[in-house]
């Protein structure tokens, strides 16, 4: 106790503390999350048609959700360590600091018809994706196992506000965009940049003490209890490691991933073709976004109850419904693509709850961060590969067939839950 820094001293002991800070941890995340919302809305509503307009092709449509969603994955991994040797507050921070510098870089690429440079930026805007993921994270490290998913639905729930407003402010954005000389589409990615940093800034100066410190700091002392050393609490803490529980997690929110990230991208590329504007375009994903987050608090109550694997299997076959809904639905008919997108968003949220849920609760807070910075890598990854996919695909085939690939991929949902199940019975 001696050791630790006079900060935590009083939230270790005091377990009202201790559900305080919870409290205020979460909060603080929700604030965040609601600018980290505006920020991510950008590359997935108009990233595809501003590399299309600037390409000139269809073919490589997809590569802009490609490239933010690789630039994630390497911000995942570099954010999860940070946030384990410094804590949320440093890892979370810098991630979104970097998201705003990588908005502002496709502002200038589109404004200088900059190919190279709208790639580059593309690769640095995806840390502000993956900082908005790991912010889930950060509300879990204080809270008792039976809140756990309800921490992770409260944080990515007003994750919708800002991430709903993005889409239905392209017009509005576009125009200033216009106004100041610049392409109507970098308007989205000059909301981005201010809403990136704007995240950044309040978890910078508001999450004291750090929530995952504090975490850490209570995890050792309670082994100097039990009468272990402390010091060999990181090597202790990854054989404790429940294995299956991680790869059942990963693989849920690496499945979803890959089916939401490559149907979302060609969608607003399917519409275009067939005469539907900018506005509808903004209207189905913002339903989408909305679709992804605000029915979190409900989808971490029921994760909570009936537990991860039961949330998962829901998550596969609403993202089977979403392809077949996409795959028949007429391009031209708003009603069905708004319907398809909503059970994309609703599926990917159930995956992403569960899965995280069951990341979280197998990992002791020694390793937690780096261990969730590294499923993260992973997450985009498949993202990365589903957008880089999805546009080829198309061009090749249809949407239709992406469609149905993409339901009838998130079916191997079931097997991977079964074999868990068969894993904690062994």
């Amino acid at each position: 106790m001696k050791s630790l820094p006079d900060p935590l001293k009083e939230y270790v002991v005091s377990p009202e503390k201790q559900r305080q800070l919870y409290k205020r941890t979460l909060l603080i995340v929700i604030a965040s999350q609601i600018f980290g919302g505006a920020g991510l809305a950008a590359g997935i509503t108009v990233g595809a048609l501003l590399a299309q307009d600037m390409l000139g092709t269809d073919g490589y449509a997809g590569v802009p959700t490609a490239l933010f969603t690789l630039g994630s994955a390497a911000a995942a991994l570099l954010v999860g360590r940070l946030s384990q040797r410094m804590g949320r507050r440093a890892g979370l921070a810098a991630g979104f600091m970097a998201g705003g510098i990588g908005a502002a870089g496709v502002v200038l690429a589109a404004i200088l018809d900059h190919v190279p440079l709208l790639f580059l930026s593309l690769l640095v805007y995806g840390a502000g994706t993956a900082t908005n993921l790991q912010a889930r994270y950060a509300g879990t490290d204080l809270s008792l196992p039976t809140q756990r998913a309800k921490a992770i639905s409260a944080a990515m729930v007003f994750t919708t506000f800002g991430a709903v407003a993005g889409p239905n402010l392209v017009n509005v954005t576009g125009r200033a965009a216009t106004f100041m000389g610049a392409p109507a589409l970098s308007g989205p990615f000059m909301l981005a940049a201010t809403a990136y940093v704007l995240a950044g800034l309040v978890l910078l100066l508001f999450l004291r003490p750090d929530p995952l410190l504090v975490a850490k700091a209570i995890a050792d002392v309670e082994r100097v209890k039990e009468g272990k050393s402390s010091g060999e609490g990181t090597r202790e803490a990854e054989l404790r490691v429940h294995k299956p529980g991680i790869v059942v997690g990963a693989t849920v929110m690496v499945l979803t991933q890959i089916v939401m990230i490559a149907i979302m991208t060609m969608t607003p590329v399917h519409m275009k073709h067939h005469g539907l504007g900018l506005g509808e375009v903004g209207i189905v994903i913002g339903i989408h976004v909305a679709a992804m987050f605000l029915p979190s608090l409900i989808t971490g109550v029921l994760v909570d109850k009936y537990g991860r694997m039961m949330m998962s299997y829901a998550s596969g076959v609403t993202l089977l419904l979403a392809g077949l809904t996409a795959a028949f639905a007429p391009g031209d008919s708003l009603g069905l693509l708004i319907l398809a997108l909503a059970l994309l968003g609703l599926g990917w949220n159930f995956g992403l709850i569960s899965g995280t849920a069951a990341i979280v609760d197998a990992t002791p807070p020694q390793i937690r961060a780096k261990t969730q910075g590294t499923v993260d890598v992973l997450i985009a990854l498949a993202g990365a590969s589903g957008g880089s996919l999805s546009g080829m695909v198309v061009a090749h085939s249809s949407y239709s067939t992406l469609s149905l690939a993409g339901g009838f991929l998130s079916l191997l949902l079931i097997p991977v839950v079964v074999w868990s199940r068969s894993q904690k019975k062994a």
